[in-house]
């Protein structure tokens, strides 16, 4: 929402204590998404068969049929009549000042999920990305894909300001990738009070997202990989862009391409997100995301991800 006004303009410094204060919005407006939400949608877009495992509440019917409508496989939702499904809510003013709330809902009950019903499903999983969720589903989760031997994604992401050490070192043990942005990089540091070289010992690689400087891959051998962005037209609205990127990147991998492509391709889907209002918003051109490719990156790399990219 929109507030067409200065919320400072509305504090009484000597009345915080009493604050009472109600908006009046100009601008209104609802956009789907979700970690697990935006990355299905885009895997989808790209041709994929994204498996969404989620709690969701009793309002996800409609966004559930168009993610199905797009191939995305959401019989692993679990659907909680009594709730409604975690929701951001928030109001910017003027100044791009902003107040705003965040619902947990259903993701509360993420930890009831179990993955050895989707680890059934014909064809099985190629990998799980364990995203930002209730904690405690995070954990259970990672330990689930340990168990039952299924590659996996550590994207802790926004859970990690919540996390302490412990948690966080149950998370990143034993990943195929873990993927961070830099300040996110340090922070997992932090915590858990490993070196770099320490957490190279428990995850085959580290991605670490850099903004506008693209993205920097480790290898557990150390050997580091620079990818730069794609230029933008435009930003928009860099709402979903991590996602985005995960999603390209795991796209661009289950094709069986190396990791300087798939950072490529999610490179670019990011950028189609940085450009438009909303993380589902965003529309795909082959033609013109070959082109761009190759712009970005030279016809050797747009002629090898093409492999893997829809027609459309």
């Amino acid at each position: 929402m929109h507030f067409p006004g200065r919320f400072a303009d509305q504090l009484i410094a000597e009345q915080i204590e009493r604050v009472s204060l109600s908006f009046l919005v100009d601008e209104l407006i609802v956009r789907r998404g979700g970690v697990a939400g935006n990355i299905a949608y885009a895997l989808a877009v790209l041709g994929g068969s994204p498996v969404l495992i989620g709690s969701v509440g009793a309002d996800f019917g409609e966004y559930r049929a168009d993610l199905e409508r797009l191939g995305v496989d959401c019989s692993q939702v679990a659907v909680h009549e009594d709730l409604h499904t975690a929701r951001f809510v928030c109001t910017t003013d003027t100044d791009m000042r902003q107040i705003a709330s965040f619902y947990v809902g259903a993701m509360g009950r993420a930890s009831d999920i179990s993955l050895v019903p989707a680890s059934k499903l014909p064809g099985g999983l190629d990998i799980v990305l364990i995203g930002a969720d209730d904690p405690a589903a995070m954990v259970r989760h990672t330990q689930e894909c340990r168990e039952l031997g299924l590659p996996f994604v550590a994207d802790p992401s926004q859970q990690l300001a919540r996390m302490e050490g412990p948690e966080i070192r149950q998370l990143v043990e034993g990943a195929r990738y873990l993927i961070t942005n830099d300040y996110e990089w340090e922070l997992l540091l932090r915590k858990t009070g490993w070196t770099d070289a320490e957490v190279l010992e428990r995850v085959d690689v580290r991605i670490t997202t850099l903004g506008e400087n693209g993205v920097l891959l480790v290898s557990k051998d150390g050997t580091e990989l620079k990818v730069g962005v794609v230029p933008e037209t435009g930003k928009v609205d860099p709402t979903g862009v991590g996602d985005a990127f995960r999603a390209g990147f795991l796209a661009a991998i289950g094709g069986g391409l190396s990791l300087e492509r798939a950072a490529q391709l999610g490179s670019l889907v990011a950028v189609y997100v940085l450009e438009t209002d909303g993380p589902q918003e965003w529309t795909w051109h082959r033609a013109d995301a070959l082109e761009r490719l190759r712009a970005a990156y030279g016809p050797e790399a747009a002629d090898e991800i093409a492999s893997v990219l829809p027609e459309g």
